[in-house]
């Protein structure tokens, strides 16, 4: 039996259908689905069970046996949430509740940390998980802190000897768009929420640069495509002996403009592109440069080649968006 924690979610949807098409076995989603369309996005899977994110524990208690390995995709992903005390509930305490479990019961665990640990990227974003190097982080917010909280907790308990699952394998996603994505409303990518006005022929703003660094569309981001994120998943579980905090991006940072660029072609559009001021409340805690260094995951045997920018957006525009179901 292999749970996906977010099963539901963008990514851990993705996740799930990949496991599917290996026949990887029972499939279980742990999620909360409220009244939007994220069911959808788990629409197609066969799946053994749903379990509530409140029962979860309950659940593992009573699967201990049969759980394989668990993939934590669950958590507030959104930059902007400001309630502090429900992002260390739901990122830091349960994963930590979850490591303990996956420990104490032989369960692999391969879990989501981010790129948001890097904060402004004044120490680079190289994926050292020693404890000197990941003192020296500092994110802008309150997601990017309680990742970089657990990704600590892990480097000091290593540290020390404690027992830890039979592999662990933490990734730090860099921006990640692809299909499953469209309940996220204003956290989509923005390849998703450039698509509609591409297609009616409308403009599009980017947020303009306050940083004389970086022109207006010039801010840089290293974007992946879903399909090499699931990649490197399935690989690092085709792979227990393989243990490790790693980048999850592509290695080459790509500004905002080059991505819009590529939408408005990618549906046969000239690109009409305006800028407008990035919100005051997020102004300073905007990053303007993100590139993951992907020598750690090369290092540990992952080989394969990285989707360039424009040939991603267009696989996700013309076999997911602009197609009668948009959904994997």
């Amino acid at each position: 039996m292999i749970l996906v924690t977010g099963g539901a979610g963008f990514i851990g949807s993705n996740i799930l259908a990949a496991l599917e098409q290996r026949n990887a076995g029972k499939l279980v989603a742990c999620d909360r689905l409220r009244s939007n369309n994220k069911w959808r996005n788990i629409a197609k899977r066969e799946l053994a069970d749903i379990v509530h994110p409140e029962q979860l524990f309950d659940f593992l208690e009573a699967n201990r046996k049969g759980i394989e390995v668990i993939f934590h995709m669950g958590a507030i992903s959104a930059t902007t949430e400001t309630d502090a005390d429900k992002i260390v509930a739901n990122n830091f305490s349960l994963t930590l509740a979850l490591w303990k479990w996956c420990a104490m019961n032989n369960v692999r665990m391969i879990y989501a940390s981010s790129a948001a640990t890097y904060g402004d990227g004044t120490h680079g974003f190289d994926d050292d998980a020693s404890i000197e190097h990941l003192a020296k982080l500092l994110p802008l917010n309150a997601y990017g802190w309680s990742k970089h909280l657990f990704d600590r907790r892990v480097a000091r308990k290593l540290s020390v000897g404690s027992r830890r699952p039979p592999q662990w394998v933490g990734l730090k996603f860099f921006n990640v768009y692809g299909p499953n994505e469209y309940h996220k409303g204003t956290q989509q990518s923005v390849v998703a929420q450039i698509y509609p006005h591409a297609v009616a022929g409308a403009a599009y703003q980017l947020f303009r640069s306050h940083n004389p660094k970086y022109p207006d569309g010039g801010q840089l981001r290293d974007f992946i495509w879903i399909g090499d994120v699931i990649d490197v998943m399935m690989w690092a579980y085709d792979n227990p002996q393989v243990n490790g905090l790693f980048n999850v991006g592509t290695g080459k940072a790509r500004s905002f403009l080059d991505l819009a660029n590529s939408v408005y072609r990618s549906v046969g559009r000239e690109p009409q592109i305006k800028f407008r001021d990035t919100p005051i409340e997020i102004r300073d805690k905007y990053q303007y440069f993100t590139e993951a260094r992907m020598d750690r995951l090369r290092e540990a045997g992952y080989d394969r080649p990285f989707t360039g920018l424009e040939q991603g957006v267009e696989t996700y525009v013309k076999r997911y968006l602009a197609a009668a179901d948009s959904y994997r």
